[in-house]
C-alpha cells in the first residue's frame, strides 16, 4: 500500500519545498503563509513561480466549506472596516482565479451586488471598462455589467484577487475605473498580500494621486524573495524537466502529465526557504497508485480506472430561469436569494445521481465558473455522507511534479471547450488524477457544453480515465436580454399510477411532478399575500381540504342525483365536438377541473363511437397564460387543428379570455398556428363559449372536492424557482390521500348512466347544433355589476356559479355567498361549508347564477366572514 498523500493532499511537507530548493525562492512573513500557499513552476515568460493557494479551490481540491468560509471571513472584515458605508459597496472580483472568491467576499459583506471581470467577450454586451493584468498568461480583462450603473455609484468599490504580488493589476484597475467612475473609497482584498515594501508604497502613492482612500484587507501577508536570475533558472528547469518527461515516454497529450524518475538536483547556492512547515492532515485510505522509484523522489503514473458504461451521466439541476450563472454581468442580492432558495433542491438532485457507496466526490468547476460549483459543492457537502472536495479547471499552464513538497502533483490536459475568443488552446485540471475520487461532478455553463467537451480527448474523457463515475451538470449561460435556448425534446406526459390515480390510458399529464416539494400554505396567509400583490395564487397551494363525514355524504347524494344529468351533458358536448371540431379530436383538458370532464368525454366517444381519443391535461394560469412547453409538445405530436381544449364549466369567462390571449402570444413567439381557443365545457352558465353540454348552473359534484375527485392531483403550480423556461408547469400527486380518493368512483357513476342517456343525448345535441350558441358574455356583465354593487371593485374577487363558489369555500377566504332565491339541493354543500366557516348566505332575487361566491375584498389575517370571525374548520 502506497501511504503517500494523494494528488492535491498535503503531508507534513510544505508544498513549496521542491521549488524553494531548486530556485531559492523564499516566503517570509506571517506564519500562516505556508498553510495557505505552496509553490509550483509555470510556463510563463514573465514569472517563473506560481503561488498555489490551498484554500482557493482552483488548483488544489479543497473542502468547499473551507473555500467559501475564507472568502466570507474576508467579506466580514471589509464590512467591519466600512461600517455604515458597507451597504453601498460594490464588489469586483478578478477573472479567472478570483471569480468565486469575489462572490464569497460579497456574501460576507452583506446585501451588496458583485461583478467579476471576464476574458469571454459576449456579443451584444458593451464593455463598461477593462484593464490589463501584466504578469498573466491571458492579460486582458473585460467588465460587462448588465446594469450600466453598477459601477457608477459613489459607494466603496471592493476589488478582490487571490493574491497581490506587485500590485500592478490593482493599480491598472483603479486608474481605469476611477477615470470613468470616480469615487471616494476603494478596498483591496486578497487571501495573501505578497508585495514588497516598494510595491506597497505604490498603492499609497496611487491613493494620493486620485484623491481617494485605499484600504487593504488580507488573510496573511509576507514577501516573496527571488534570487538573481530566477526567471532564467525557472525556464531552464521547466524545459529540462519537460524534455526528460517526453524522453521517458510521458506525454501531456495522453491527458495527464507525470514527472520522470530522476528529479533535477537543487541548483548551486539555492537554499530551502520559508517558515517551518505546518502540519498537514494524514493521508486518506484508498486505492494505491503505482509508479517508479526515483533517486530523490517517486514518480507516480496513475493506474487508469475502467471507464463507466456511459459517461457522462447528465444531472438536470432545474436551474432557476433567468438566474445568472455567476457575476460576469452582475449578481445582485435578489439573485443571491434566489440561488440560496434553489441550492438545496439542486444539491439533492446531485446527491441522488451519485452512485451508491460513493466515498469521495469532486465537484469540478470550469475556469471563470467558480461560484456556482462552489455553492453546489458546499450544499452537497452538507447533504451527503461522502467526503466532498471542490476545484476548477484553469487556463494556467503549470508543471506537474509528483513530490509531497510540490503543490501541483498531477495534471490533466484537454482542449478548450468554450470556443474562446483568443482561439483554441490547452486547458488543465490539477491534482484530480490520482486523488482517489469515486465520482466527479463536472459543472459547466451551456456555452462550454460543446462537442469539444465530449470529444475523445476532451475533459470528460480525461476524467473518465481516472475516476469511475463522471457526472455532468450544465448551468444555462446567462446573456442579458437573450432568449434561452430550448431543449430539443420535451418530457413525455406523466401517467398513472406513477402520477395520478387515473388509469394510464385515461389521461397523460403534461406537467412536472413536484410531489416532494412543500408548497402548501395556510389559506389565510395565501389570501393576504395574494391581495397585497406579494404573491401569485399559482406560486403556492392551499392545504388540501379534508371533508367531514357529513360533507362526504352530501357529495355522494349529489352524485346520485346528478349522474344522469351529467351523462347527458357529457354526451352532448362530445357529440358537438365530433361534429363541428374534428372527427378524431385530441382532448386537452385544463388541469385540474377540466380533467375529469376530459376523461368522461373520452369514455363517451369510446362508448358511442368506438373511438380511442388521445387525452392530455395541461396547466393554464390566470394572468400568466397556458403552459407554452405543453403546447410545443402537442404541436410536435399532433395537428394543432385537432386539439380541443376542455374545461368543467365557465364562470365569468376569465379563462376563456386567458386562453385566447395565450394562443395569440404563442403563435407570435413560436410561429405555430392552428390551435383553436374555443373551450369545450360541460356547463356554460356565463354564456362565454359556443361548445357546451348545457348552460344551466347546476352542481357538478367534481367541484365539491379537490384532489380526491381529480386523480389525487393538486392545482397546478407556476413558480420561478421550480419551473424553468424549459419545464412544464408543476403539480403534486397526493399519494397519501389514496384512502379518501373518489376520482374513479365519480367517473364510473357518471359513465354507468351513458346507456340510458343515449337517446336524450341525441336530441339534446341536435337541438344545440341547430341553436344560436353565440356567447353573450352575460356572466361577465353580471360579475361587473355585482362587483360595483357590493363595493368590491375587483372582478377577480367575484366567483360566479356553483363550481366557482365551491372553490372559494375550499381554497380562498370567503366574505359572503349570494344565492338565487329558491335555489334547492344544488346548494346544500355550499350552505354546509358556509356554516362551517362562519360565512353568511344572502338570498338574491333574479341572480343570473344559482350562486356567487365573494372573496373578502380587504382581507387581513383574521378578517374572514362579514363579521370578521376567524376561519373555522
Amino acid at each position: 500500500m502506497d501511504e503517500r498523500p494523494r494528488a492535491g493532499e498535503r503531508s507534513g511537507d510544505w508544498t513549496g519545498r521542491w521549488v524553494a530548493e531548486r530556485l531559492g525562492v523564499r516566503l517570509e512573513g506571517d506564519p500562516a503563509l505556508t498553510d495557505l500557499l505552496g509553490l509550483a513552476l509555470r510556463r510563463n515568460p514573465k514569472r517563473a513561480h506560481l503561488l498555489v493557494s490551498h484554500v482557493l479551490g482552483k488548483h488544489v481540491p479543497q473542502s468547499p466549506s473551507v473555500v467559501h468560509g475564507h472568502g466570507v471571513a474576508l467579506g466580514r472584515r471589509v464590512r467591519d472596516l466600512l461600517g455604515a458605508d458597507a451597504a453601498s459597496a460594490v464588489v469586483l472580483g478578478y477573472a479567472e482565479t478570483a471569480t468565486g472568491l469575489g462572490h464569497s467576499v460579497a456574501d460576507g459583506l452583506g446585501e451588496v451586488p458583485c461583478l467579476h471581470s471576464t476574458r469571454r467577450p459576449v456579443p451584444g454586451v458593451a464593455p463598461a471598462g477593462g484593464f490589463e493584468e501584466s504578469h498573466s498568461h491571458a492579460t486582458s480583462h473585460l467588465l460587462l455589467p448588465e446594469d450600466p450603473g453598477l459601477l457608477a455609484g459613489s459607494g466603496p468599490l471592493v476589488l478582490v484577487d487571490d493574491e497581490f504580488s506587485t500590485g500592478n493589476t490593482v493599480l491598472n484597475t483603479v486608474r481605469a475605473l476611477h477615470a470613468r467612475y470616480p469615487r471616494e473609497r476603494y478596498v483591496i482584498v486578497a487571501l495573501v498580500d505578497m508585495r514588497s515594501p516598494a510595491d506597497a508604497g505604490r498603492l499609497t502613492d496611487l491613493a494620493g494621486e486620485i484623491g481617494a482612500r485605499v484600504d487593504l484587507v488580507a488573510a496573511a501577508s509576507g514577501t516573496v524573495t527571488l534570487p538573481e536570475g530566477v526567471l532564467e533558472k525557472g525556464r531552464e528547469l521547466v524545459a529540462r524537466y519537460e524534455a526528460e518527461g517526453e524522453g521517458a515516454g510521458v506525454s501531456s497529450g495522453a491527458g495527464v502529465s507525470w514527472p520522470v524518475a530522476q528529479f533535477p538536483a537543487p541548483l548551486d547556492g539555492d537554499a530551502v526557504s520559508g517558515p517551518p512547515r505546518a502540519p498537514s492532515p494524514a493521508p486518506l485510505g484508498g486505492d494505491a497508485v503505482s509508479g517508479l522509484e526515483g533517486a530523490r523522489g517517486t514518480a507516480r503514473s496513475a493506474t487508469a480506472r475502467p471507464q463507466p458504461t456511459t459517461y457522462p451521466a447528465r444531472v438536470d439541476l432545474h436551474w432557476p430561469p433567468a438566474l445568472p450563472d455567476g457575476a460576469r454581468h452582475g449578481f445582485t442580492p435578489a439573485h443571491r436569494a434566489r440561488l440560496e432558495a434553489a441550492l438545496p433542491g439542486m444539491a439533492a438532485r446531485l446527491a441522488e445521481a451519485l452512485p451508491e457507496g460513493t466515498r469521495r466526490v469532486l465537484v469540478l468547476g470550469c475556469e471563470e465558473l467558480m461560484y456556482t460549483p462552489l455553492r453546489l459543492a458546499a450544499t452537497l457537502e452538507r447533504t451527503v455522507a461522502a467526503e466532498v472536495r471542490y476545484s476548477t479547471t484553469t487556463r494556467s499552464p503549470v508543471l506537474a511534479v509528483d513530490d509531497p513538497g510540490y503543490a501541483i502533483r498531477t495534471k490533466l490536459v484537454f482542449p478548450a471547450h468554450d470556443d474562446p475568443a483568443d482561439g483554441p488552446g490547452e486547458r488543465y485540471a490539477y491534482n484530480v488524477a490520482g486523488a482517489g475520487f469515486d465520482a466527479v461532478v463536472a459543472v459547466v455553463d451551456s456555452a462550454a457544453d460543446t462537442p469539444a467537451l465530449h470529444a475523445p480527448d476532451g475533459l470528460l474523457a480525461r476524467l473518465a480515465e481516472h475516476i469511475p463515475h463522471v457526472l455532468l451538470a450544465v448551468v444555462p449561460s446567462y446573456v442579458p436580454g437573450a432568449r434561452p435556448e430550448r431543449p430539443a425534446m420535451l418530457p413525455e406526459p406523466l401517467r398513472g399510477p406513477a402520477f395520478s390515480s387515473y388509469a394510464p390510458d385515461e389521461v397523460g399529464w403534461l406537467l412536472q411532478d413536484l410531489s416532494e416539494v412543500t408548497l402548501e400554505a395556510p389559506t389565510e396567509e395565501r389570501e393576504e399575500a395574494i391581495q397585497r400583490g406579494g404573491a401569485h395564487y399559482a406560486e403556492s397551494l392551499p392545504v388540501e381540504y379534508q371533508p367531514s363525514e357529513e360533507y362526504r355524504e352530501l357529495f355522494h347524494a349529489a352524485l346520485r342525483e346528478s349522474a344522469a344529468r351529467l351523462a347527458r351533458a357529457v354526451g352532448a358536448v362530445t357529440e358537438i365536438v365530433l361534429t363541428e371540431r374534428s372527427p378524431r379530436p385530441v382532448l386537452v383538458s385544463l388541469a385540474r377541473a377540466g380533467t375529469p370532464i376530459g376523461v368522461l368525454m373520452r369514455r363517451w366517444a369510446r362508448f358511442r363511437h368506438g373511438l380511442d381519443l388521445p387525452h392530455y391535461a395541461v396547466s393554464i394560469v390566470r394572468g400568466r397564460g397556458i403552459d407554452a412547453n405543453a403546447l410545443r409538445w402537442l404541436a410536435a405530436h399532433h395537428d394543432p387543428a385537432d386539439v380541443v381544449f376542455v374545461d368543467g364549466w365557465t364562470g365569468k369567462g376569465a379563462i376563456t379570455r386567458e386562453l385566447a390571449a395565450a394562443l395569440d402570444a404563442f403563435a407570435a413567439t413560436d410561429g405555430v398556428t392552428g390551435f383553436d381557443p374555443e373551450i369545450a365545457v360541460l356547463a356554460d352558465p356565463g354564456s362565454c363559449v359556443r361548445t357546451y353540454g348545457t348552460r344551466d348552473d347546476f352542481l357538478i359534484p367534481s367541484a365539491c372536492l379537490n384532489s380526491t375527485v381529480s386523480g389525487l392531483i393538486s392545482r397546478t403550480v407556476l413558480r420561478a424557482d421550480l419551473v424553468g423556461p424549459h419545464d412544464y408547469h408543476g403539480a403534486k400527486f397526493y399519494r397519501e390521500l389514496a384512502g379518501a380518493d373518489l376520482s374513479n368512483a365519480f367517473l364510473d357513476a357518471v359513465a354507468a348512466r351513458f346507456p340510458e342517456a343515449a337517446e336524450a343525448v341525441d336530441a339534446q345535441a341536435k337541438e344545440l347544433l341547430a341553436a344560436d350558441r353565440t356567447p353573450t358574455w352575460a356572466g361577465w356583465r353580471a360579475v361587473e355589476r355585482i362587483s360595483e354593487e357590493y363595493g368590491i371593485h375587483d372582478v377577480n374577487l367575484v366567483k360566479p356559479g356553483v363550481g366557482e363558489t365551491t372553490r372559494v369555500m375550499l381554497r380562498r377566504v370567503p366574505w359572503k355567498v349570494l344565492a338565487r332565491t329558491g335555489a334547492g339541493a344544488d346548494l346544500d354543500h355550499v350552505r354546509l361549508l358556509a356554516a362551517q366557516r362562519g360565512v353568511p348566505v344572502e338570498e338574491v332575487d333574479g341572480l343570473p347564477y344559482t350562486c356567487v361566491g365573494l372573496i373578502h375584498p380587504r382581507y387581513t389575517r383574521g378578517a374572514t366572514g362579514a363579521d370578521g370571525r376567524a376561519v373555522t374548520r
